[in-house]
């Protein structure tokens, strides 16, 4: 075992609770931006953040499959954007 592992964990573990903190302060400006601008990058920012939380769980539990379950996380975050986009388009 290599000196280095336990470093790459701890650095890990640091990246995955910043990441995580980051959700949370989108999440909180979803719920309560005063725009729906505001709104549609948080939601933006929850779909990228999860992507980066989902993938660097992959690299420390060596599960591939977490990488498809992250394309369609920011798949999904890109259709809810363009929903909410055309419909504000469509209400003017």
């Amino acid at each position: 075992m290599s000196p280095q592992i336990p470093f790459m964990d701890f650095g890990l573990a640091i990246a995955l609770l910043l990441l995580l903190l980051s959700l949370v302060l989108g999440m909180i400006r979803a719920l309560k931006g005063p725009s729906l601008e505001d709104r549609l990058l948080s939601i933006l920012l929850l779909g990228t953040g999860g992507l980066a939380i989902l993938l660097l769980l992959s690299v420390s539990m060596r599960l591939a499959a977490l990488l498809d379950v992250g394309l369609v996380l920011v798949l999904l975050a890109a259709v809810t954007a363009a929903a909410v986009t055309r419909r504000e388009s469509s209400d003017d």
